[in-house]
């Protein structure tokens, strides 16, 4: 609409060209989001994924557990040559932080993106500063499932499911905690790039699986070959 044709117009118009505008920009922040709070659907998405996280992280400790019991014990997280977990569960590589197993670690940081899900949704409003940190802590978890990623590919040459599942927990969660951040406008980023952010997040996401899914089908080119009997 041409500047003439906006002089034209009433005030009552003028707000309901805005109102327009506004339903048809995906990426516009509520005022709520700029106060600091986010829509339910992303406090749901919050709540799940951190449930997931959770019972996954608590069955790598169950499957810990039983190996240190029995060392030669069957774990049903032991599925074929590609797919198992008792090849990593007592390396170095999965106690990184003071021979603390990670899959502890991860409960707690899963029970803690349950409980900000759960804030968000009675009405939360968290300062610009948590939001960073949310973000930073997503950055951390994406380059710590890079790593294993790596280490299991490498090191272990098998993929671990309950492991899998939390890293797809971090990769989806994390994509949204970014996107919400950048809308909201509580990170330092230029404005195309928080609107790009926004808008490609679930393209980022499906991205980085095929990413992953192609690092996986070279990098255990063996184990897919014993799997399918090639």
């Amino acid at each position: 609409m041409s500047s003439a044709e906006l002089d034209d117009l009433s005030d009552e118009e003028l707000l309901a060209e805005e109102l327009a505008l506004a339903a048809a920009d995906k990426a516009r922040p509520s005022e709520h989001q700029l106060a600091g709070g986010a829509p339910a659907s992303f406090a749901w998405l919050l709540v799940v994924g951190g449930a997931i996280g959770v019972l996954a992280s608590i069955e790598l400790v169950l499957a810990e557990m039983a190996l240190l019991r029995d060392p030669a014990s069957a774990l049903s997280c032991d599925i074929n040559p590609l797919i198992g977990c008792s090849d990593s569960l007592l390396a170095w590589q999965s106690h990184l932080l003071f021979g603390i197993p990670n899959a502890i670690v991860g409960a707690v940081i899963f029970g803690m993106v349950l409980g900000v899900g759960l804030s968000l949704l009675a009405g939360a409003r968290f300062a610009r500063w948590l939001w960073v940190v949310m973000s930073l802590a997503v950055l951390g978890g994406f380059a710590f499932v890079a790593w294993f990623l790596t280490q299991s590919i490498t090191v272990f040459h098998v993929l671990c499911p309950w492991c899998m599942v939390t890293w797809a927990v971090v990769i989806i969660v994390g994509y949204q905690v970014l996107a919400r951040a950048a809308q909201g406008g509580h990170l330092p980023l230029p404005e195309r790039a928080a609107r790009f952010l926004y808008l490609e997040r679930w393209l980022l996401t499906i991205g980085t699986f095929v990413l992953i899914l192609v690092a996986v089908g070279i990098g255990l080119w063996g184990a897919w070959r014993l799997l399918l009997g090639i």
